[in-house]
């Protein structure tokens, strides 16, 4: 008999080349899509497929990530800045 559980898990979803990816740190596992919704509904059956075959009580060590933002400084030459404008 096969019980089925729900388990909440991490996704990072960002912007590349006109597409949308969506990350789950937890297993690295990754999907993509041309919306937002398209790329978590893609990577919640890949999640689904990659969980049927790995023992999801020992397969899940990692905690849910800390996710946030860091500002960095980055210098940038005005003669670039000035061949970009023209």
């Amino acid at each position: 008999m096969q019980v089925t559980k729900t388990k909440e898990l991490s996704a990072v979803v960002w912007r590349e080349y006109g597409i949308y990816v969506a990350l789950c740190p937890e297993f690295d596992v990754a999907s993509q899509g041309k919306s937002v919704e398209e790329a978590l509904r893609n990577l919640k059956e890949a999640l689904e497929l990659y969980l049927e075959e790995e023992d999801v009580e020992k397969s899940s060590k990692a905690e849910a990530p800390i996710v946030t933002i860091v500002k960095v400084d980055v210098s940038v030459s005005t003669g670039s800045l000035r061949a970009q404008s023209n």
